[in-house]
């Protein structure tokens, strides 16, 4: 199968369409380390995410950057996903992460945990603009998940 991105964005804080919240969901920040590795290696590897078979020098570059925000999303107190982003030039915010471990996959949580993600990217100073891409690789429901929270494709048509 032919995979292919499609990239998101969001251009105003209030374009965010919230799901409902989930009794028990939360996103907390977290420092980057083994956690970080763990979560996108158990989330990413059903995807085919390149993340999940990163080497241990391309790790350290990536968790070696400062500005990158590292969250775990958080189900009645358990690690239930990953999420980070990073501030780019001129206001732009980028997931670079964002899913939920197999085992929570399903449960209804996807929608709350993504409003929250996207809502603690838009509290950096100065954010303008949040993007994320997704692939044909990723759960079937990221791309729905996405565009019902507000993103819009600027990539390809949707």
């Amino acid at each position: 199968m032919e995979e292919i991105v499609t990239q998101l964005e969001m251009t105003a804080a209030d374009q965010l369409n919230p799901a409902p919240p989930v009794d028990g969901v939360a996103v907390r920040a977290v420092e980057p380390g083994p956690l970080i590795r763990e979560l996108h290696v158990r989330i990413g590897t059903p995807h085919r995410w390149p993340s999940a078979s990163r080497g241990d020098e391309e790790w350290a570059r990536w968790l070696a950057e400062p500005e990158r925000r590292y969250r775990v999303v958080e189900y009645r107190g358990d690690v239930a996903g990953a999420a980070d982003f990073e501030p780019q030039p001129d206001g732009v915010v980028e997931i670079t992460t964002f899913g939920l471990l197999p085992e929570f996959v399903g449960k209804g949580l996807g929608g709350y945990a993504l409003t929250l993600v996207v809502a603690d990217a838009w509290t950096l100073p100065g954010t303008r603009r949040v993007w994320l891409h997704t692939s044909t690789l990723d759960h079937p429901n990221a791309l729905p998940n996405y565009l019902r929270r507000g993103f819009r494709s600027f990539s390809r048509p949707v």
